[in-house]
């Protein structure tokens, strides 16, 4: 009896016994499960897959560290970083939690697509997090409840959350998204750093791809750390270096292209040149070289750990497809600083802050009453004033190098019917295109944002399946040129919303353009200088925001704009219908070539209206439809 009873007493004590303490790498590879929805490798995890990661997780447990900056690109796992820390803290180390996303709808879609496939698929929490649908479980997409503690998740947009619960540790992802304020309370990282102040072993994580330079909140935050960096070792000469792009290369054929007339870059034939006795690396040895790296601090520590990662070091992304996107990339200033932001993970630095219009002016083309061989689509875009339209209708061809066709004003007051009808008059004409097909405008997007709202409404409203869209700008800081449309208005008519700053920012980029290609504008000779003046008119300025720098598009006074509206509009209509250019060119270089065919194409333009309504989320019903839209538009074209 005496020995069952031992028995007894040593079973329930081994039960009851806390779990051994951990680090959280080692947490991970015990227990962590990646789920099939949200991993490519989906099974136990290990770290030894990508070394670089062991040390960054490790360092929430360091009790010297307070803070742990993450500054890197994307693919070199920083989402499953941020789980394993969760996962661990719920398991090994029980505490209130604060996750923050961006917005509030990428933290429910982080709760839903991460973390609950996590808290399914690995068994250590099936007694510790209470599923959602039971009564009792007090669990929430926002919020779960578990033994020790909870987790809170919240948009940086949301002050109420950033400002209720104390907790000890928080956690936020993409820091270089965030708005400069969260409503009026202020910079959101800063409050919700305060939530967790009355915890003496208080943890804070930020994560981030990095933005625009001396902007980067993740930048400000790596270079207040100890700087710390991945130094590899070379698998010939055993040197130890950092990987750094410009040691990558690449070969190009012998042949020219027949098209450009240059060597055609190889980036199948990439590889790694190292920094210290010129040695030939591939692929091949990366994972040698990260299972033996280490990292190295490059600044002096006093309680933050910092640590930068670039795309370079990625076991899941080749050298390859890096010099392949690259060489995409390098096309145009907007993909280019995406490519430098997300694959090198550093930031990307403004050159210059406005655009000269005498430049401009000195460019302009004669190319007479037919669009130019290069265009494959045309857009308009006009913008609303209490006493005028005004009108600028623009071709786009491949990789978005753009002619502007036309530009109109319309005089009168827009309550007027004849002055919309008149704008009908122009956007309903074809254009004579030089290789002998007439082109119609594909998309018009029409400014609502002024004193002509419902005026704008009514017009649209009839003219839709034509593609004549209301939109009304946002100055929203990163937002999407072009969002999903909403039906929220008195008319019901669809109203998209612009993100005006980033299209001005790609508009100004593009006129830093000065070689004919990708993304260069062309203007024709009859333009004055009024509309230069009128195109460059706003220039970017640095603002204070409850003390963090915010860049803002700022128009002189007395200045007129007009010319920039209209631009921006129809760059939004390109992005709504979001056509294949290349194979445009394509399609038309097979159909202008055959002269029976030319009364046929006269109309392609429209007749592609219905299959992209639906592809688009346009529906003649106005239901939401799918999301191949280029591929159907290119297939009813």
């Amino acid at each position: 009896m005496e020995i069952m009873t031992n028995a007894l007493v040593k079973r329930i004590s081994k039960q009851a016994a806390p779990p051994p303490r951990l680090k959280v790498s080692q947490w991970a590879d015990q227990y962590r499960q990646l789920s099939r929805e949200s991993s490519a490798e989906a099974g136990k995890w290990s770290t030894d897959r990508a070394p670089y990661q062991r040390d960054i997780m490790d360092a929430v447990c360091d009790p010297s560290v307070e803070i742990v900056v993450v500054m890197s690109s994307a693919q070199v796992g920083k989402t499953e970083i941020i789980n394993n820390i969760v996962g661990y803290y719920i398991h090994q180390d029980p505490s209130p939690m604060l996750v923050v996303q961006p917005t509030e709808k990428l933290a429910e879609s982080w709760s839903t697509d991460r973390l609950a496939p996590m808290l399914r698929d690995s068994e250590v929490f099936h007694n510790l997090v209470k599923d959602p649908r039971s009564r009792d479980s007090g669990n929430k997409i926002l919020y779960k409840r578990f033994t020790g503690g909870h987790i809170t998740m919240a948009g940086s947009n949301s002050p109420s959350s950033l400002a209720s619960r104390p907790v000890r540790l928080v956690l936020c992802d993409e820091v270089d998204r965030y708005p400069a304020s969260a409503g009026s309370e202020g910079d959101p990282v800063n409050l919700a750093k305060k939530r967790a102040t009355t915890f003496w072993n208080r943890k804070i994580v930020l994560t981030s791809t990095p933005t625009i330079k001396d902007l980067s909140r993740i930048e400000a935050a790596y270079l207040q750390s100890d700087q710390r960096r991945y130094y590899v070792p070379c698998t010939s000469c055993g040197e130890y270096q950092t990987l750094k792009w410009g040691q990558i290369k690449w070969k190009k054929s012998t042949c020219e292209d027949s098209a450009t007339k240059k060597s055609k870059d190889q980036p199948e034939t990439a590889y790694y040149v190292c920094e210290v006795n010129g040695c030939i690396l591939r692929d091949t040895d990366k994972a040698a070289m990260l299972s033996a790296g280490e990292w190295r601090a490059e600044n002096e520590f006093s309680n933050i750990a910092g640590f930068h990662l670039n795309e370079l070091y990625s076991p899941w992304v080749s050298w390859e497809r890096i010099v392949a996107e690259f060489l995409k990339a390098k096309l145009m200033p907007e993909t280019l600083k995406t490519w430098i932001n997300t694959t090198l993970g550093e930031t990307w630095e403004e050159q210059g802050e406005s655009v000269d219009e005498n430049s401009l002016l000195s460019r302009k083309e004669n190319w007479g009453d037919l669009a130019p061989s290069g265009v494959v689509i045309v857009t308009a875009g006009v913008d609303v004033q209490d006493d005028r339209l005004e009108i600028e209708i623009v071709g786009f061809g491949k990789g978005q190098e753009s002619w502007s066709l036309d530009y109109r004003v319309i005089h009168g007051d827009p309550a007027r019917e004849d002055v919309w009808n008149d704008l009908d008059n122009i956007l309903e004409q074809t254009i004579k295109h030089e290789s002998g097909i007439n082109l119609r405008i594909a998309c018009t997007c029409v400014d609502s944002g002024g004193h002509r709202t419902q005026s704008v409404y009514a017009y649209c409203k009839k003219r839709q399946l034509r593609r004549v869209f209301a939109i009304k700008g946002s100055g929203v800081p990163a937002k999407p040129i072009i969002s999903r449309p909403t039906m929220s208005n008195r008319m019901r008519v669809k109203l998209f919303s612009v993100g005006t700053d980033t299209a001005k920012e790609m508009i100004y980029s593009r006129l830093k353009i000065t070689e004919p290609g990708a993304g260069y504008c062309h203007f024709p000779a009859r333009y004055d200088e009024q509309y230069f003046k009128q195109l460059t008119a706003e220039k970017v300025v640095t603002r204070y925001h409850k003390g963090f720098p915010v860049r803002k598009w700022e128009k002189p006074a007395g200045r007129r704009n007009e010319a920039l509206d209209c631009r921006v509009y129809a760059l939004a209509a390109l992005h709504i219908i979001n056509p294949d250019l290349e194979l445009l060119a394509k399609k038309m270089k097979i159909e202008g070539s055959n002269d029976k065919q030319h009364q046929q194409q006269n109309d392609y333009n429209q007749r592609k209206a219905r299959s992209w309504e639906v592809t688009r989320g346009i529906s003649h019903q106005g239901s939401r439809g799918g999301t191949g839209g280029r591929s159907s538009f290119i297939k009813n074209w």
